[in-house]
């Protein structure tokens, strides 16, 4: 059974990792900043969680801005659904079998390495959205792959799998979407818990990507990519 359908992840992470959501709604707002993509009409986020990263989304964009959360377990739906607003709708349901109207935009945020069959499910989601924003953390890093347990730790989290950036890059290719723009995000550096190890690390790896951004990614990680694509619906 699913570890997010069986209860198994509401107890190891009670809050659904609602903390990180100013964070992430931030990210999101550089990014469409960037491409004056500010004034989207739609917004749609699959595998939305407790839903917060809508919440702070909301509080940020123009007010007749409509936000959706699809979300498949019934835990994270009992947290996000009191959220509900006459603008920010919740629905427990499976959006890549969906039938809807296309959005503005879809999120993926932190969802692609929890999927068994990620080709299937970004290939099932490409026309659900006229431009799609993805979030990947980047876990395949020579750090990781030298010692193996940080890799294998990331299962805690349920992460099945692990990217580079190229990897990434190439599985969205792959799976038809356009790439229009990249960017890391200091994922596990801005977010790092409290405490001696993570603040050295974090500390070193800033150090690092201010060097050589890309080698520093790729040799000690604590990074994610994001990515804005054209979804498939863009110009159906």
């Amino acid at each position: 059974m699913s570890i997010y359908t069986d209860g198994t992840y509401l107890k190891r992470h009670p809050t659904w990792h609602s903390e990180d959501a100013a964070w992430k709604a931030d990210q999101i707002m550089k990014m469409l900043a960037r491409h004056n993509r500010c004034q989207v009409r739609t917004i749609c986020e699959v595998g939305c969680g407790a839903g917060q990263v809508l919440v702070e989304l909301q509080s940020k964009l123009p007010a007749q801005t409509s936000l959706f959360g699809y979300e498949i377990s019934p835990d994270a739906f009992s947290l996000c659904l009191p959220k509900s607003n006459e603008s920010l709708h919740f629905k427990l349901q499976d959006l890549a079998s969906s039938q809807v109207e296309p959005f503005d935009l879809l999120l993926v945020l932190d969802v692609v390495e929890h999927v068994r069959d990620y080709f299937g499910f970004l290939h099932n989601i490409r026309d659900k959205a006229h431009h799609v924003l993805f979030q990947i953390p980047l876990e395949m890093t020579v750090h990781s792959l030298l010692r193996e347990v940080p890799m294998l730790n990331r299962r805690v989290f349920g992460h099945l799998h692990h990217f580079s950036k190229n990897t990434a890059l190439a599985t969205l290719s792959d799976c038809g979407y356009r790439l229009l723009d990249w960017s890391y995000t200091p994922a596990v550096v801005d977010l790092a818990r409290p405490g001696l190890k993570s603040t050295v690390s974090s500390a070193v790896r800033r150090a690092g990507f201010r060097l050589a951004p890309e080698k520093s990614v790729l040799i000690l990680g604590g990074y994610a990519l994001m990515a804005l694509t054209e979804g498939g619906a863009l110009n159906s």
